[in-house]
């Protein structure tokens, strides 16, 4: 073969190899054209088909993926069905504070494609903690402060006080005209960096509340909820969860607390979150979010026998309204710091040998004398000898100290803010209504009175009129 020969087939070669490199680039352009999600730490193509409403076959079809294990951190994904959106979107939670309008108007964002993108059918898919997708280049807040339209308060009026003109709230709004912004509503509108306190801040809260947050964002059976609001000093609030009232109380000059418990049978779903109160001028304002509640797999305790008069309807619905009806109130006086103590000593002979210092945990479900399992243990079981020490885990005053039926000989303490310790089965109570409580002081013994099978303490924590989990009092400094 000559040289001239030779050589047309390399420079053949290098045009097919040229061409081909061409195509395959041409097609990867073409295949990350559209809306593209960067694949994060912990996802799975099932969580990211679910996150975007989008069947995992159609997700696996458009980036040609034959299984899961080609998923890498930091690939590149086409997410199908949202023709007409294009570059990277990414996915943000949904605070406390945010309906589609407002975050529409803080990413300047029309709801109609944050509708699209995320396909929405109806408010409620906006819960607390919730996910949702937003373009990349839209996910920095534009610098803007946040103003409430009073009662009887025109949009030039309020113009006037911000500085700026009715059209600039039409235009960062999406209004149509200054005649859409009503009263109560909370507008947008651009401001010096220096003028605003937190751009983004709760988008449908007026601009002198700061931020609240929600703890956790996603309620459990039996938990506590730790709601903290930052405001400007002198605000009064107050709102509705699960069928409680919210009782909030100012913790310092500008930071305000609420501790709600979920109840441990409460079903599953998403319940509203309503948030209400007054500036510090008087104008009220009035707020509502879905929050979702999470079933717990509480387990289920052997089936107890006790005395049938324990167990008797007419027995124990009076006392157990009685009991509720103690633990309501909520005094503006937090009379405890940190972590609770434990109550009574544990038997370390006993955890030795159980592995367990609990004879039954809260929550546990319960079963009495053959019955079915329809209630649940409402504290913890403390294990102990009858005559053994009881102690109070954190200053209080006392609201109840005598016998019942059901608790037996028993006691409660208020600690302030909703907050309430009992104790049940007593064989020696030491304190009395009224008495001022100290943390380690000595009020009681461990007996066995009331329905019981065996001498212990059952131990319960009440917040907002609930009773929830009191091992989560012995980790964590509530709020």
């Amino acid at each position: 073969m000559s040289k001239n020969t030779l050589w047309k087939a390399f420079c053949l070669v290098i045009i097919i190899i040229s061409l081909l490199s061409y195509n395959y680039a041409a097609a990867q352009d073409e295949v990350l054209e559209g809306p593209v999600y960067i694949v994060q730490e912990g996802d799975t193509l099932w969580s990211i088909a679910i996150q975007f409403g989008v069947t995992l076959e159609d997700l696996q079809q458009a980036n040609s993926l034959s299984n899961s294990n080609q998923l890498q951190i930091g690939a590149r994904l086409i997410i199908p069905g949202l023709e007409g959106v294009q570059g990277v979107i990414v996915t943000q939670r949904v605070p406390y504070g945010e309906t589609l309008r407002s975050i529409s108007r803080l990413y300047q964002v029309p709801q109609e494609a944050i509708r699209k993108l995320n396909h929405l059918t109806s408010p409620s898919e906006l819960f607390l903690g919730s996910y949702l997708v937003i373009p990349e280049q839209e996910i920095t807040p534009r610098s803007s402060g946040r103003a409430l339209l009073a009662t009887g308060q025109s949009l030039l009026e309020l113009s006037a006080l911000k500085g700026t003109n009715p059209w600039v709230f039409v235009e960062t709004n999406q209004l149509s005209d200054t005649w859409q912004a009503l009263s109560g509503d909370v507008l947008r509108y651009p401001a010096a960096e220096s003028e605003v306190s937190t751009p983004d801040g709760p988008g449908a809260l007026p601009e002198q509340v700061t931020s609240v947050s929600v703890t956790p964002q996603s309620q459990l059976q039996g938990k506590t909820t730790v709601i903290e609001i930052n405001a400007q000093p002198g605000m009064m609030f107050s709102g509705t969860f699960m069928g409680h009232e919210l009782h909030v109380f100012p913790h310092s000059e500008d930071v305000y607390f609420a501790l709600q418990g979920v109840h441990a049978m409460a079903d599953a779903g998403v319940y509203p979150m309503e948030l209400k109160g007054a500036l510090s001028d008087g104008t009220p304002f009035a707020f509502s979010q879905m929050v979702l509640v999470s079933a717990v797999d509480y387990p289920y305790d052997r089936p107890l026998t006790v005395d049938p008069a324990t167990i008797d309807p007419a027995v124990t619905r009076p006392e157990d309204a009685q009991w509720t009806q103690l633990a309501t109130p909520a005094t503006p006086e937090r009379m405890w710091e940190g972590i609770f103590s434990l109550p009574s000593p544990l038997p370390q002979d006993y955890c030795i040998k159980t592995g367990e210092c609990w004879s039954s945990r809260y929550g546990n479900r319960r079963s009495y004398n053959g019955g079915p399992y329809n209630s649940f243990h409402t504290g913890l079981d403390i294990v102990g000898k009858i005559g053994t020490e009881i102690y109070a885990p954190a200053p209080g005053v006392v609201v109840f100290a005598g016998p019942l039926t059901v608790r037996g000989n028993a006691t409660m303490i208020n600690h302030g803010w909703g907050v309430y310790t009992a104790y049940m089965h007593q064989d020696l109570i030491l304190v009395q209504v009224g008495d001022r409580v100290d943390t380690g002081q000595l009020i009681g013994n461990i007996g066995a009175t009331g329905r019981v099978e065996g001498p212990h303490l059952h131990w319960e924590i009440w917040a907002g009129g609930v009773q929830v989990d009191p091992l989560d009092w012995l980790q964590v400094a509530f709020p």
